[in-house]
């Protein structure tokens, strides 16, 4: 039997214990990426929460299904049913089909997704796969009378909900139902502001790349249903999380559940997970503020992906995080730290069971209490100074990173193979060396200052310019 889970439902507005459809099964679905261009660091942080929770529930016993979709289609540049479909502009911007898009960056999409710790969905299903599943959901909204069909395109019709902004207090629905979509170019087609298109044609957009003979002429299906679909065919009728980031609340899951819940007859999805946004300097991450940080990039300037994971996971998931390079080089050299820990502890004695026991019980708690991953390392470190011996040490380390994922043993394993210590005559060369580069670099001698650096790495010596300083490690 599973143990006692609990989080915030963004449905209810609440904290609540998790209670599946089916004793100890988990049918989940995430939103997945538009795949036009790389998907950012603020994106990948969604990633590394959901698959927390994923990892934190099996660790409290519960048997996950998670089923991801991969938007190759129908995604516009504003979610309010305007603009230019994201896929077509990343065609038309790098001179390749639509297609050979889809796939480039959804192959660099699983390369960042992969190096972060992630663990892959069961199911990815990208929405050119089921072209027939959404006209057989548009079909029947329409013989349900849940939508219309106006200038060649098929809407959903939201004034036959009784609730349509299922995610919002009173006061938000107010403001919403006066403000919603004033700034965005109006459909004339819609009978109200909040209608959402099903099924475009080319009445909407002559010039689409990609279209499919339907019922109501020859076009292609709309963002939301996708994942109403896609969710049906791999999860059934009845799902019991839905994960995205927050800016998908409104319109996007908030359209979900309208479709979903008119087509089924019934109460769709539980419960709603929301990662909030990495902010930098600027505010939040976004690819429409030009360069894109991705993690290939941060690899690139020679940062460990699991530190990205570590600097995410020392927040807690609802709350905005702020993203520098002097905050993850704090993450950097915490997670070294914990890396050279490990690296001296040693395999022998038994593993005191009682001793583990406790510790996974407190690491439970903390992943069970609304995912509190800060919470959860510090039961790591609390563990690692424990009164107890080496080999219940490295046991709880092994446990614990079933749901962190931060590699730590066979990190641990390759800086000691490495050797951590060094003589003192390499010592003396490594500290000389950090002070000629201090000197050129005040100087602004930047090529003598980048020599030095070389010079190191030739030795096997990687530096690094943190807020507190230069450290080096033993490559």
């Amino acid at each position: 039997m599973a143990n006692k889970f609990t989080f915030y439902n963004t449905l209810s507005r609440t904290i609540e214990e998790f209670k599946p459809n089916e004793e100890g099964k988990v049918a989940m679905y995430t939103c997945g990426p538009t795949v036009y261009h790389f998907a950012h660091i603020g994106n990948i942080r969604t990633y590394i929460m959901q698959d927390v929770l994923i990892k934190s529930l099996e660790y409290a016993g519960y048997e996950v299904k998670r089923v991801m979709n991969i938007t190759d289609v129908g995604h516009l540049s504003s979610d309010a049913d305007t603009g230019e479909d994201k896929m077509v502009a990343g065609a038309k911007r790098e001179h390749k089909t639509v297609m050979e898009i889809a796939q480039y960056y959804t192959d660099a999409f699983f390369k960042d997704f992969d190096a972060v710790g992630n663990k892959r969905p069961d199911v990815v299903e990208p929405a050119t796969n089921c072209i027939t599943d959404f006209i057989e959901m548009v079909e029947t909204l329409l013989e349900k009378g849940y939508a219309y069909v106006a200038g060649g395109n098929v809407y959903f019709d939201t004034s036959k909900l009784d609730d349509y902004y299922v995610f919002s207090s009173a006061v938000e629905k107010e403001q919403l139902a006066v403000g919603v979509r004033d700034d965005v170019e109006e459909d004339s087609n819609k009978k109200n502001k909040t209608d959402f298109v099903l099924w475009f044609t080319k009445s909407k957009f002559e010039d689409q790349a990609l279209k499919w003979e339907s019922p109501w002429g020859e076009g292609y299906p709309g963002w939301h249903i996708e994942c109403s679909c896609i969710s049906k065919r791999h999860l059934g009728e009845y799902l019991d999380i839905h994960c995205g980031g927050v800016d998908n609340i409104f319109p996007h899951h908030t359209n979900e559940i309208a479709q979903s819940e008119a087509y089924f007859g019934h109460k769709w999805c539980n419960y709603w997970f929301h990662s909030n946004h990495l902010n930098d300097q600027s505010g939040k991450m976004s690819k429409s503020k030009g360069a894109i940080l991705t993690v290939s990039l941060l690899q690139e300037k020679g940062y460990d992906p699991l530190v990205y994971r570590f600097f995410c996971l020392q927040s807690h998931y609802r709350k905005p995080l702020v993203f520098s390079y002097d905050n993850l080089d704090n993450a950097l050299q915490a997670y070294n730290k914990l890396v050279k820990r490990v690296s001296e502890l040693k395999a022998d004695g038994e593993v005191d069971g009682a001793v583990k026991a406790e510790f996974e019980a407190k690491f439970l708690e903390a992943v069970s209490n609304d995912l509190n991953t800060s919470m959860a390392i510090t039961v790591l470190y609390d563990a690692l100074k424990a009164d107890t011996n080496d080999a219940t040490k490295l046991a709880l380390v092994d446990s614990f990173d079933k749901v962190l994922s931060l590699d730590l043993i066979n990190h641990a394993a390759t800086l000691a193979e490495a050797g951590t210590s060094v003589d003192s005559d390499l010592e003396a060369f490594i500290n000389d060396a950090i002070a000629r580069r201090a000197e050129a670099k005040k100087a602004k001698d930047f090529a003598t200052a980048d020599a030095i650096r070389d010079e190191l790495l030739a030795k096997g010596v990687e530096i690094k310019d943190t807020r507190e300083g230069v450290v080096w490690t033993l490559v």
